[in-house]
């Protein structure tokens, strides 16, 4: 929650409307969501086919984490570092594996990126797609469709986000990040499944015990909410704890929980996004927390969630606008 007894400021929301008409003024809308006051999170409300999409994908991700172990090592790509297929346990919070959740990262772009060459060069950029066709066929084209259809909105936000950063940033180059964002074939699918929470870890009563306090390296990240099921039936369940989800630190320095509604997509900054735009833009801290089982007595409750990074190319030049100096907040003065 926010602290000093101040109230947490709102999610700012926008129509899909507004965001795919480039012609549209969202410049107050991203200050407010991501200036002085704001969550660093913004909410897309009413795009065609993604609560569709959504419902096809994220329940999966219960059928997907209670494969056979074999099954899940023959996802395993550790060419990638674990950036493509499943991945658990081989992450780390702190000095010790991070098991809490089960990740399982794809393109929803293209099966091979990039060119071999490039593949080559950029083994971790550009992996190339492990899916479990034999378990779980369908998979795939539930993933693909909404990674490509929040990929598409990224791309229209982004319009938007370049006209409010070239009201802050002498010279801003027209369309840098939007332009970038529409060419790019690094984007990553991350279709979590966080596991339900030892008694040890919900006794330490931590607040990122499902995801530890970071903010994302890339540029922006689109999220498509959560959901919660009793992992041992995967059925579909509310949240028994009212505090459980998504928190972030706001551009005030508090940490406050963040709920994206059901019909909603939210997008969120990564550092890349903050340098090129000269920190008109700041990146988003933010964190998961886990389920209390003392919340859901008999119930073993496991989240799942997916969002979605889409990046440059990785030869993109990445530096500080012209003449911006490190000091400067050209959004927040």
């Amino acid at each position: 929650m926010s602290g000093c007894g101040r109230p947490p400021p709102p999610l700012v929301v926008v129509s899909y409307e507004q965001v795919a008409d480039p012609n549209v003024d969202l410049n107050a809308q991203i200050s407010s969501a991501f200036g002085p006051g704001g969550l660093g999170v913004i909410a897309i409300r009413d795009i065609p086919g993604f609560t569709d999409a959504k419902a096809a994908l994220l329940p999966q991700a219960h059928t997907l984490a209670h494969l056979p172990q074999s099954d899940l090592e023959n996802l395993e790509d550790s060419k990638s570092l674990f950036n493509a297929g499943w991945s658990h346990g081989k992450e780390k919070l702190g000095d010790k594996p991070d098991t809490a959740k089960g990740s399982f990262y794809f393109n929803p772009l293209t099966d091979s990126p990039g060119t071999q060459e490039e593949r080559d060069q950029y083994p971790v950029s550009y992996p190339c797609n492990v899916w479990p066709t034999g378990p779980m066929p369908q998979l795939e084209p539930a993933a693909k469709a909404l990674g490509r259809l929040m990929h598409e909105q990224v791309v229209k936000l982004s319009a938007h986000i370049d006209k409010f950063a070239a009201t802050k940033v002498k010279d801003y180059p027209p369309m840098l990040v939007s332009k970038a964002m529409e060419t790019t074939e690094k984007a990553k699918g991350r279709l979590l499944y966080y596991f339900p929470l030892t008694p040890e870890a919900a006794a330490s009563g931590s607040a990122d015990s499902w995801i530890g306090w970071h903010n994302d390296s890339g540029f922006l990240t689109a999220l498509a909410g959560d959901m919660y099921v009793d992992d041992d039936t995967g059925a579909e369940i509310p949240s028994p704890d009212p505090t459980a989800g998504l928190y972030v630190v706001d551009r005030e320095g508090e940490s406050v929980q963040v709920s994206i509604p059901p019909d909603c997509m939210a997008v969120q900054l990564g550092e890349c996004c903050q340098i090129v735009t000269g920190g008109s833009l700041m990146a988003t801290p933010h964190c998961v927390k886990g389920a209390s089982p003392s919340a859901s007595p008999g119930v073993r409750v496991s989240r799942i969630s997916h969002p979605c990074f889409i990046d440059t190319k990785p030869d993109f030049p990445l530096s500080m606008p012209p003449g911006r100096e490190r000091r400067e907040r050209p959004g927040f003065d």
